[in-house]
């Protein structure tokens, strides 16, 4: 089963182009590179499109997964902002791979890290934190909660919270983690020019609390950019607040439940991400478990290893491009025969075993 939301946005609506500071960071990285596109013509097959391409985050700058991007640039900018003698702690709540690449950049850049997790984080995600020489805490509840005792302890240890969603009086960071993911839009773009293609005519986000999603709102909705790339929101059942959200025209925290998409069962969306939703995004989407699962083992099967989160995007376009209701769909999206699809292939199976498939 998938929901689906379409967004009857102002097609006229723009935002500030994202800087170019961050991607000039990210190239002054020891060991970067862009990650892969690849091309799946089998997909463009069964979906009814020109061209599939996933863009492949399973090895991002030695961790797998994209938040190596938003973690190493919002590290870098905070501890620059405290300056370089400061003896400080680095602290996060993580579902998984944000928290790694937290204590990752910390201890690079000879800082500690402290990272906050709640229940239903996968034990080998666990163990990668603990490998970086982070502390770890666990606490009861949902993700929500455990940003606030992340919060909490960052404020009684006189440390700094690198969060990667955002509330009134916390925006700063979290922008500074926005930003970083906007260097793999920028490689998208570019990578799709030298197969003499155009932008994607659609993009599907996998969503956690927005982050991701807003840079690529930021991205193809900037002022400097190309109009007419449909955005697409991707969901877990079990934690869908987009629709809910873009419903009410505000902000809708919901009861989370268990998913093997951990990475992106948050319930309450960023009030920083949450005006590029309202504004810039075309659709949401949730989708099952199974649903992600299966998507996942199929990509594994084309040779690209995704994760239950990076498999969601392929879930989410089956669900929307064909089937009984899929012409209604894909005219709201702008979508034919001809056209571009992006899937964000946001963490590798390495990052979260991928569970086998059920009878």
């Amino acid at each position: 089963m998938s929901v689906w939301f379409a967004n009857a946005r102002d097609t006229s609506w723009t935002c500030s182009s994202p800087s170019e500071a961050a991607i000039d960071f990210h190239r002054s990285l020891d060991g970067y590179a862009p990650t892969p596109l690849v091309e799946l013509p089998a997909l463009a097959a069964e979906l009814g499109v020109g061209h599939v391409f996933a863009k492949d985050e399973s090895s991002r700058l030695g961790l797998p997964a994209f938040k190596a991007l938003g973690a190493s640039w919002a590290v870098h900018r905070a501890l620059e902002q405290l300056g370089s003698s400061a003896s400080v702690t680095v602290v996060t709540a993580t579902d998984g791979n944000h928290g790694r690449a937290v204590a990752r950049f910390a201890r690079l850049a000879g800082r500690s890290a402290h990272i906050v997790i709640p229940p239903g984080v996968h034990p080998t995600a666990v163990q990668a934190i603990v490998d970086e020489g982070a502390a770890v805490t666990r606490v009861d509840g949902s993700y929500d909660d455990a940003v606030a005792a992340a919060a909490q302890l960052a404020a009684d240890i006189d440390g700094v919270l690198v969060q990667d969603t955002a509330w009134e009086g916390y925006e700063e960071i979290p922008s500074w983690i926005v930003e970083g993911y906007t260097t793999l839009f920028a490689e998208a773009d570019a990578q799709l020019m030298s197969h003499r293609l155009h932008q994607p005519d659609l993009v599907l986000v996998p969503v956690g609390v927005g982050s991701l999603l807003q840079g690529a709102l930021a991205h193809y909705r900037g002022d400097r950019a190309a109009r007419g790339t449909a955005v697409a929101s991707v969901e877990p059942e079990a934690a869908a607040c987009v629709a809910p959200s873009l419903e009410a025209g505000r902000p809708v925290t919901v009861e989370t439940g268990e998913t093997v998409m951990s990475g992106l069962n948050c319930g309450t969306p960023s009030s920083l991400a949450w005006p590029y939703m309202l504004n810039g995004l075309d659709a949401a989407i949730s989708i099952s478990d199974r649903a992600g699962v299966q998507a996942a083992h199929d990509l594994a099967s084309l040779g690209v290893h995704a994760g239950p989160c990076g498999g969601s995007g392929l879930a989410a376009a089956r669900s929307v491009l064909v089937g009984s209701e899929s012409a209604a769909r894909r005219s709201h999206l702008g979508i034919d025969a001809n056209s571009i699809v992006l899937l964000i292939i946001t963490e590798g199976s390495d990052a979260n075993p991928l569970p086998p498939l059920e009878n």
